[in-house]
């Protein structure tokens, strides 16, 4: 064998940069990257723009003028902010509360075994939830008018006939029936999964103990059904949080103007400083408050479930 043959088979082999393993990764991250491209530009653009944009005043179309922190005075020291804020967490305290809890209920009468065609029920629960909220708010403000199908049940109780979409409380109960209706059946679907994945052993073995079935329900369903509470609350929280489109479009449908005082929420007061006022900068700086309520309400749930859970 010669000098060369040597030198030639001593010589280390030089693996290629693109291997086959690298080859099927970039490939996987070619065909994920228009969503995350997309996700930048419509997504973590504006979020950052709109923390930007709250330090200037501008109109939409002249020049933009840096002014601090006055945007978030101007806002914070507008009553009808604080209105808002208020018509917020009321109408979302109505809409939630009510509907959590038959929401569950739904959820163990669609876990038993009593119940029949439960696949169809579960259907129709969820119906709501993938409705247009447009349409759906439409056809509440045709029930809810002054000669709608509301007026007319609570006048065989000897009441109303109540202006649902003048009055301050008629209006919140009005719009907090939408709510209710259209999330209930969404929180029942998450609850029934979290029935269904409680080992039915749990309930036997405690069966056997002589345990009725208040007592099964308060020590077996609820303690092991409460990471599906915690987040069913949160969800809904935040929702209540960002109300806007039945409080709107149920204002718009009866004449009264989408701005009144009785039914303005934080995302509606967002939308006329922008987009009736050109206001901008307010606008971008009640986005950042109702981002920070959003934060601390989040931080609050995922407290409440550390203590709830038992950790530390």
């Amino acid at each position: 064998m010669n000098s060369n043959a040597v030198a030639f088979k001593d010589a280390p082999t030089v693996r290629p940069w693109l291997t086959e393993r690298r080859r099927s990764r970039l490939a996987a991250y070619l065909f994920i990257a228009p969503f995350f491209l997309l996700f930048a530009v419509f997504g973590v653009y504006p979020i950052f723009f709109t923390f930007y944009l709250s330090m200037y005043k501008w109109n939409g179309m002249g020049d933009m003028k840096f002014v601090g922190l006055k945007n978030f005075e101007l806002v914070l020291t507008d009553p009808t902010f604080w209105t808002s804020v208020s018509n917020t967490f009321i109408m979302g305290g109505m809409g939630t509360i009510p509907q959590l809890i038959v929401a569950l209920i739904l959820a163990v009468g669609l876990n038993s075994a009593f119940i029949r065609g439960t696949k169809l029920l579960r259907a129709i629960y969820f119906l709501p939830n993938i409705t247009s909220i447009v349409a759906v708010t439409m056809i509440f403000s045709a029930a809810f008018a002054n000669k709608g199908m509301a007026n007319y049940l609570i006048s065989l109780l000897d009441l109303g006939p109540y202006a649902w979409n003048v009055q301050n409380w008629p209006l919140k109960i009005a719009v907090a029936t939408m709510v209710i209706w259209r999330w209930t059946g969404y929180n029942a679907i998450i609850f029934l999964a979290g029935l269904q994945s409680i080992p039915g052993d749990l309930y036997e073995a405690a069966r056997i103990d002589g345990a009725n079935r208040r007592q099964l329900f308060t020590f077996i369903t609820i303690p092991l059904l409460k990471p599906f509470i915690l987040f069913a609350v949160l969800i809904s929280t935040i929702g209540s949080i960002q109300l806007f489109t039945e409080p709107f479009v149920f204002l718009s449908q009866g004449g009264s103007g989408s701005t009144r005082s009785e039914g303005i929420t934080m995302v509606i007061y967002l939308y006329t400083e922008a987009f009736r006022n050109s206001f901008f900068g307010t606008a971008a700086a009640s986005a950042v408050i109702l981002f920070l309520f959003t934060i601390i309400f989040s931080m609050i749930n995922t407290w409440l479930s550390k203590r709830m859970g038992g950790e530390a």
